[in-house]
This record gives structure tokens, sequence and C-alpha cells, in this order.
């Protein structure tokens, strides 16, 4: 699976946030095996710890903007 998808670091937020969405709701179903839960799983870690970067860049620019 993880192969074939693109790094984590070259998703926009909102790709990120689409595919841990789309993990999440796989995960939720229980149709899959151990291993490929493990693997969605270590992908969807990875994408929540981007998302959550990418929302603190943002705070942090809006932060920024809102001392001037």
């Amino acid at each position: 699976m993880a192969s074939a998808l693109p790094p984590v670091e070259d998703l926009s937020y909102e790709q990120a946030r689409d595919e841990l969405t789309s993990i999440v709701a796989r995960l939720e179903t229980g149709q899959v095996s151990l291993e490929e839960s493990m693997t969605l799983w270590e992908r969807g870690e990875a994408l929540a710890a981007h998302c959550a970067a990418a929302l603190d860049g943002a705070q942090a620019r809006l932060d920024a903007l809102g001392s001037d």
C-alpha cells in the first residue's frame, strides 16, 4: 500500500486530511487484516502529525499577524 502513495510531506493539508479520513473509515469497518491495519495505522499517524504541523504553522502566522 505505502509504496504507491506519495510521501506524507508532499501532501497539502487538505490531501492529508482527506487520506486520513479515508484510513479511519477503512479501519472502522474491521474488514482489513491485522498487517494492513498496522500499515494503515502508521500512515494515519504520519498524516495526523503532518496535519497538526500545518495547523500549528497557520496558527503561528495568525498570531504573528495579530501582534503587529
